[in-house]
Parts: structure tokens; sequence; C-alpha cells
């Protein structure tokens, strides 16, 4: 009768220490997937700032284009280019392209 009792105390120690176990797997798993799930809010959140920064320059910069077209017309100026040195190719030679 002593074993027998031994024995089920064993199996219910056993299956309390493996619930125990699973419980610290899935909150593991539970804080992994929030860290998951931040790591990609600030993904999203950067993207959209930098979308937004850009779309902030490019008005900025067509404003500033605007007051100088603006400019040029009431004081009767010469055209204006608006392109900068990096929108160029001058200076390549399309010949370094070509296979050998």
């Amino acid at each position: 009768m002593q074993i027998k009792q031994a024995e089920v105390a064993f199996e219910i120690e056993k299956l309390k220490n493996e619930a125990e176990l699973k419980r610290q797997l899935m909150q593991t798993e539970f804080d992994f997937n929030m860290q998951l799930r931040g790591i990609s809010e600030d993904a999203l959140q950067s993207r959209e700032t930098q979308r937004e920064d850009a779309k902030s320059e490019r008005i900025s910069q067509q404003n500033t284009q605007q007051s100088k077209l603006i400019n040029q017309r009431k004081n009767n100026l010469p055209p204006m280019t608006f392109e900068s040195n990096e929108d160029s190719l001058d200076g390549f030679d399309m010949a370094e392209f070509e296979p050998r």
C-alpha cells in the first residue's frame, strides 16, 4: 500500500514539475514574441519616419525652386538649371561598361 502511495505521489510530483516547465517555456516564448513584435513595430515606424522626412525634403526643395522661378520671372533673369552635380553622368564613358 505504501509503495502504491509513493508511486502515485511520485507521479503527481512529476506532473507538477512538467506543468511548471511547460509554463516557463510558454512564458519564454511569449516574451520572445513580444520582443519580435516590438522590433517589427520599430522598423515600421522608422520606415514611415524616413518616408515622411523624404517627402518633407522634396516639398521644401520644390518650394525653393518655385521661389527661384518666381524671382526669375519678376526680374527677367536667364533660365536656371536645378540639376545637381550628382544628377549628371558627365565624365563617364559608356565604353567602360561594354564587355571585353
